[in-house]
């Protein structure tokens, strides 16, 4: 029923009359009290009776529920939920039932339909009110109408709803930023793109994780869509990402929606295209673009051409457009370039050549050429473009180079690598196997001689004539080499099949070399006269290696040096079984100085009382398969291979050190020990330093060291040699000159050499009771030595009757089998503990 001003309640919880009226209900209340109330809370009053079911409303309940203003004051339903909605009437029951029974308030937002059908939102409050026994007479409440409300969230949910949809349809990076640049969402391809999660990208500054700059350029950009309120569009380049980022950003009420976007593809695209635009522009290398009129037609014209090819061709665009390439070509063009051009075009493939064409003006050159086909893709191939490069000086130098590396600079004739070349063809081409040819070493005779007096220009003109006169003992399809320094090989081949005419016709040419190149030679101002010698090994295709036959030319060469110099020498069997018995001599003589197989033996030096005063150091070999080894049979191969050097340190340092043992006892403390030195081992630079770190080393004194130096060692560099002699002498090494009479010795010399003692050579002692000129060589040694205050001894005495002959000549020192033979150190020593040496002539 509707409230009117005698319906107004004295009390909103408890009913003290217990009446089944509402006329006292709000009786003390005022009559504008309510509306007042509902007005300002926007509620609408309402009780029910739960007996008999009656229920009353004010007027605005009866408003809100679309019920007439004029219904009776009293008005009954049978079911109280008949006014809900069927959805909310459960809901309703429970919480009336609830208060029914429990007295339990409720709060509630359902639906009610109003008499013409509306559905509206209402929230319904309400609380129980007892009568004067306690008991729970009604329910007392209020109404307030959420329809607006709850349309206006259905429709802030639709429109989130729809906004969420939006969102995730965009398949870009999106963003928005708050209006200090702040990120307040990113979607799932933005967090891809920036390689960030968004947890880590809300709520910071844009510019921090982009461009790092506060004032940089998109801040500035981000800023002025801000301020300005206008939209706008740019890239930015991010160096963290090493991308390019289109950013397109949208102002909004509350900030920025910006859209990201990588563009490095298409950045680079650019960059590309315009880097090709201006290369092309620029491009020193020719570029030529035909059509492709159809497969393998041969008249392609020409449709573009740039700069560069008419500065290379000095034809202008408007002569070569229309025409075909081949008005680039010429009699020089190499033909089978062109036709595997040709065939490449009609597979339609690329192609690389070298070609020569031509200039306008008729003057060749060299080209390195690309074509490449131009596809479309729904029209097939439509261009080829070529690109050439001019390679003129290119090949003139690799003209040059090749030159440089196949021939001697001086001379002009084939080099080694050259030779090499030719001899490997010559060994090892098919056909006919028994083909004979031959190889000539050929050395010049006293070239250093040439090069140390007159000096290497004139050195250097006799080889450039040499040359010329070897080429004009050959013929043109024969090879004259140089293989360097002095040396020269003259390689024949074709020799027919006997080996005596070809040996016959090697030796005729090898004749005719000896003597074109003992004529004499104008060499601007100075005639030089000059020989050759030559050695011969002859070969046959698919026969011995490069190697072996240069080794055999060789060795026949050294043959004819060995004979006499100016002749020729056909490589024999037996040379070779030499050289290979001396390789092995030097890999043996290695092997014994690291294995210590080398000892030294020592023979007495005598003075005239018949008493030692020296011992000279003699090395011997001792070989596990051959025994004791004496010097005459390894000697000369260590001076060929070099290892004298270690063996003459090792003599020295070995000699040095028996003299320190000596040095500690009384009866050997006077005794010196002489030591021979090869002319190889006194050449080297550090010999004076190496001797004297010895000496120190072993603590000896220097006079009991006797050098025994041999007389060949005065040929040459004799200035050097007085220089070392006397840089030992100074620090008091005794020097002595070895086999002395040889035939080295100039008298010149002998006076300025700073030397202790001259040693006469045994083969004057052997014969000087019977040949004269023996003896007077021996006295004369004697008499120079006396005059030059110098010390004389005679080796190879080996009887009383040369001692005393050698002994009125005034020799005082002697050393042979007369006294002693060289004994190792423990025999020797037995030998010096007698008081005197045994009577004469006794050998051992």
């Amino acid at each position: 029923m509707l409230f009117d001003s005698q319906t107004l309640p004295a009390s909103m919880t408890t009913d003290s009359q217990g009446t089944d009226t509402a006329a006292g209900l709000f009786a003390a209340a005022s009559p504008h009290l309510l509306e007042l109330m509902e007005q300002v809370t926007g509620a609408c009053i309402w009780l029910y009776e739960f007996s008999p079911g009656r229920m009353q409303v004010s007027a605005r309940t009866a408003a809100l529920l679309g019920l007439a203003p004029n219904a009776h004051a009293c008005h009954a339903w049978a079911d109280p939920l008949q006014i809900y909605a069927p959805e909310s009437r459960e809901q309703m029951a429970a919480a009336l039932e609830n208060c029914r029974q429990h007295a339990c308030p409720f709060d509630e937002e359902v639906l009610v339909i109003t008499p013409a059908g509306h559905r509206l939102w209402v929230r319904v409050c309400g609380s129980a009110v007892l009568d004067a026994t306690g008991a729970i007479c009604r329910v007392q409440g209020v109404l307030q109408d959420l329809t607006t409300k709850k349309r206006a969230e259905s429709e802030s949910l639709g429109v989130t709803m729809r906004l969420s949809t939006t969102l995730a349809s965009i398949r870009e990076a999106f963003v928005t930023l708050d209006r200090t640049g702040r990120f307040n969402y990113v979607n799932l391809e933005a967090e891809q793109l920036l390689m960030r999660a968004s947890g880590d990208l809300l709520g910071s500054e844009l510019w921090r994780e982009l461009d790092e700059r506060e004032d940089g350029h998109l801040h500035q950009k981000i800023r002025s869509v801000l301020d300005t309120g206008d939209s706008i569009e740019f890239e930015e380049f991010n160096p963290r990402l090493g991308k390019w980022l289109e950013l397109r950003a949208y102002p909004f009420e509350e900030g920025v929606a910006l859209y990201l976007r990588d563009v490095t593809p298409a950045r680079k695209s650019q960059e590309q295209m315009l880097l090709l635009q201006t290369s092309i522009s620029h491009l020193n290398d020719t570029v030529l673009i035909t059509e492709a009129r159809s497969h393998g037609d041969p008249d392609q014209r020409i449709v573009f051409v740039n700069d560069a090819f008419e500065r290379l061709t000095g034809y202008t665009r408007a002569e070569v457009l229309g025409q075909t390439p081949r008005m680039l070509q010429g009699g020089g063009t190499q033909r089978r370039e062109l036709d595997r051009i040709s065939r490449a075009l009609k597979l339609s493939q690329p192609v690389r050549a070298e070609l020569i064409n031509y200039k306008k003006n008729g003057d060749s050159f060299w080209i390195e050429l690309d074509i490449v086909p131009v596809e479309h893709f729904s029209r097939g191939m439509t261009h080829w473009v070529s690109v050439a490069r001019d390679i003129t000086e290119r090949k003139a130098a690799v003209d040059e180079i090749e030159h440089l590396a196949f021939y001697d600079t001086l001379t002009q004739l084939p080099n080694r690598k050259l030779l090499m070349d030719r001899l490997e063809r010559a060994l090892t081409r098919g056909g006919n196997s028994a083909s004979l040819g031959a190889l000539m070493f050929i050395d010049l005779d006293q070239f250093k001689v040439l090069n140390d007096t007159l000096g290497h220009s004139k050195g250097d003109l006799l080889l450039q004539k040499v040359a010329l006169r070897l080429a004009s003992c050959v013929r043109l399809s024969d090879t004259v080499a140089r293989l360097g320094g002095d040396e020269f090989v003259v390689m024949l081949e074709d020799l027919g099949e006997d080996p005596q005419v070809a040996n016959d016709y090697a030796r005729a040419v090898a004749q005719k070399v000896l003597a074109a190149l003992s004529e004499p030679y104008e060499l601007t101002g100075y005639q030089h006269h000059g020989t050759c010698s030559v050695g011969i090994a002859c070969f046959t295709s698919q026969g011995k290696s490069v190697g072996d036959l240069l080794k055999q030319a060789d060795l026949a060469m050294y043959q004819a040096k060995a004979a006499g110099r100016n002749t020729l020498c056909f490589f024999d069997p037996d040379m070779q079984a030499a050289a290979t018995a001396n390789a092995a001599l030097s890999s043996d003589l290695r092997r014994g100085l690291h294995e210590g197989e080398f000892l030294l033996y020592y023979q007495p030096q005598v003075g005239h009382d018949n008493h030692m005063f020296a011992a000279e150091a003699l090395i011997r070999w001792q070989h596990p398969q051959r025994g004791l080894v004496t010097p005459t049979d390894f000697i000369a191969q260590a001076e060929e291979s070099g290892l004298i050097l270690l063996l003459g340190q090792w003599v020295l340092e070995a000699a040095c050190a028996q003299l320190a043992a000596w040095a500690k006892r009384p009866e050997t403390a006077h005794l010196r020990v002489a030591v021979n030195v090869s002319v190889r081992q006194f050449r080297h630079p550090e010999f004076v330093e190496m001797v004297m770190q010895v000496i120190r080393e072993t603590g000896i004194e220097a006079n009991r060291l006797k050098l025994e130096l041999t007389e060949s060692l005065l040929a040459t560099d004799i200035e050097v040699t007085i220089a070392k002699m006397s840089m030992l002498k100074d620090r008091g090494v005794t020097l002595s000159i070895d086999d002395f009479g040889m035939g080295y010795s100039a008298l010149s010399y002998l006076k300025r050499l700073p030397l202790d003692q001259l040693k006469i050579d045994r083969s004057f002692v052997k014969d000087i009771l019977t040949d004269p000129n023996d003896a007077a060589i021996a006295r004369t040694i004697i008499g120079l030595a006396q005059s030059l205050g110098l010390g004389v001894i005679a080796e190879g005495v080996e009887n009383e009757s040369q001692r005393a002959l050698l002994a009125r000549f005034g020799c005082e020192s002697y050393q042979g089998y007369l006294y002693c033979g060289a004994l190792p150190i423990d025999e020797l020593e037995a030998f010096m503990a007698q008081s005197a040496l045994p009577p004469a002539g006794l050998q051992h």
